[in-house]
């Protein structure tokens, strides 16, 4: 049998033999357009460049040797001298000493958590935010609050604050620099740690970047040994995720704790992935162009789409980078139940936005992704979700 696509997978549990051939009939009858999950497309990775830093690390026996060893905890040295020089040229001066590479940015949200948090404790963060450390906050048995926009602490007083400052998942919103120097001020009056996940922050089409929170926290304390903030990174959404490489950028006493349960957790990351993500980083600005021509011309589609076929009461984000639009449907329509409408009767495939949202969820909102469908697809979809929101307007 077809797989089943995942927003619709769990809801085939309760329904009989009949309606599942019917709604798979249904989805059969024309292709399905993805809007839902922000997963890059495979279709842009640099296969060949791949190929060729494998081949030349493979045939030559001395480097051959080291990428099939382990790496160091803290990861292989040259790549962390590589990112701590970027991170440098960036505004957030460090030293390879203040890098610890990860296996995925998503391990590093996890090591933080495991390092900051007890059960009890509560976690100050945007809303909506990143399911992916809502679920690394959750083993901890954490309570949650937003970001406040007044200088007033939530209480109980946080222990740890997140933030993705550019472009973030689920809204491709941004923080401005007012509020990026309002949450550190924050992170001051309750003095926490700021975990910021810089995933997308490479992923910018339009509009002057801004310094990260490690950037201004270094400035503002006088360097990253002083500094709160500890920042999250990743080549899975310039390189390929498949590497699962991604790396922590912190003071010194910060990285040898996170280095010990790493230790735990897998005692390093994988040499050969390291070594292949430093070779293609050489020329990373470059290696990544294409990748952003091709989302800004799919952004842009779907944002011209939006404009001309939503109904009058749809609101969307208009972001300047990263993979996701924000869309907020009037209040009387369920966002679950327009995405479970949208795959069933539209095969259009899009995600809830009361799932990002770990407390107080804002039922009326839905995410979209423009990473995998292509300009006709964005499109086509967008009319066919415009055509649904219509509908349930009434």
């Amino acid at each position: 049998m077809t797989a089943l696509p995942f927003a619709l997978a769990p809801r085939m549990a309760t329904l009989g033999g009949s309606e599942i051939r019917e709604r798979m009939k249904r989805l059969g009858e024309r292709e399905l357009i993805h809007l839902g999950g922000g997963l890059p497309d495979p279709t842009l990775f640099p296969t060949a460049r791949f190929a060729e830093a494998a081949t030349a690390i493979l045939s030559d026996p001395a480097r051959a040797r080291i990428a099939l060893s382990y790496a160091p905890s803290e990861g292989h040295g040259p790549l962390r001298e590589w990112i701590a020089a970027r991170m440098t040229a960036r505004g957030a001066p460090c030293r390879t000493s203040n890098i610890l590479v990860t296996t995925g940015s998503q391990q590093g949200l996890d090591l933080v958590a495991k390092l900051v948090l007890s059960a009890g404790d509560t976690v100050m963060l945007e809303l909506p935010s990143f399911i992916g450390a809502l679920r690394a906050f959750d083993i901890q048995q954490v309570r949650y609050a937003g970001i406040p926009e007044t200088d007033r602490l939530p209480d109980p007083a946080p222990r740890l604050a997140y933030a993705g400052p550019d472009f973030r998942n689920p809204t491709g919103t941004c923080l401005s620099l007012a509020e990026r120097d309002h949450l550190l001020d924050l992170a001051d009056a309750g003095a926490m740690p700021v975990l910021e996940d810089g995933c997308y922050e490479d992923l910018r089409y339009e509009g002057a970047p801004l310094p990260s929170l490690l950037a201004l926290d270094i400035e503002r304390r006088g360097g990253i040994e002083r500094s709160r903030v500890i920042h999250a990174g990743t080549f899975s959404k310039l390189i390929a995720p498949a590497l699962r490489v991604g790396w922590i950028a912190a003071a010194e006493p910060v990285i040898a704790r996170l280095t010990l349960l790493k230790q735990a957790a897998d005692l390093a990351s994988g040499t050969l992935d390291q070594m292949i993500a430093l070779a293609l980083a050489q020329d990373l600005d470059a290696l990544t162009e294409p990748l952003r021509t091709a989302y800004r011309d799919r952004r842009d589609a779907m944002l011209a789409a939006l404009a001309e076929h939503m109904p009058e009461g749809v609101g969307w984000s208009r972001p300047e980078g990263g993979l996701y639009i924000w869309l907020t449907l009037p209040e009387t329509i369920d966002g679950s139940l327009f995405a479970e409408r949208a795959l069933a009767e539209q095969s259009v495939a899009t995600i809830s936005g009361g799932a990002f949202y770990p407390v107080e969820a804002q039922r009326n909102t839905l995410r979209l992704s423009f990473s995998l469908a292509s300009i006709d697809g964005a499109r086509e979809g967008i009319r066919r979700l415009g055509r649904l929101a219509r509908d349930m307007a009434g």
